[in-house]
């Protein structure tokens, strides 16, 4: 065998090389697309619970604040569940929502981060 005469080392060394781009682009894409779900979440979550604190905590407000945060979160909003509790001084909303996913659906549940759990708390807001 001559010096540098390697048949068959350069094709296998390719298809790794490409196994592991396509992994790290695939982690990439899979931190960003969670980054980018909890930031509107919590957005959402703020949004809402600062809606109901201006209202006095009104129920009918929880009930319209709820309504509009599901609409800004689309299809996401399936995903997502709402807990809301006042207490006259406080509005706290806990809202989860299932981590995105990209990937095969036989893959989605080991590659992703865990679900998304924010609690926001707002005072209530009152004039004097």
């Amino acid at each position: 065998m001559a010096v540098g005469d390697e048949r068959g080392s350069g094709p296998l060394s390719a298809w790794f090389g490409l196994i592991v781009f396509l992994s790290l682009l695939f982690g990439g894409v899979q931190i960003l697309l969670n980054l980018y779900a909890t930031s509107v979440v919590t957005s959402v979550s703020y949004d809402a619970a600062r809606r109901v604190a201006a209202s006095d905590g009104d129920p009918a407000a929880v009930a319209t604040a709820e309504a509009e945060a599901r609409e800004t979160l689309g299809r996401y909003a399936e995903q997502v569940s709402f807990e809301w509790s006042t207490d006259g001084e406080v509005v706290a909303l806990r809202v989860r929502a299932q981590s995105p996913a990209v990937g095969l659906p036989a893959t989605a549940g080991r590659f992703t981060f865990g679900d998304i759990d924010r609690t926001v708390r707002v005072r209530v807001e009152r004039f004097r």
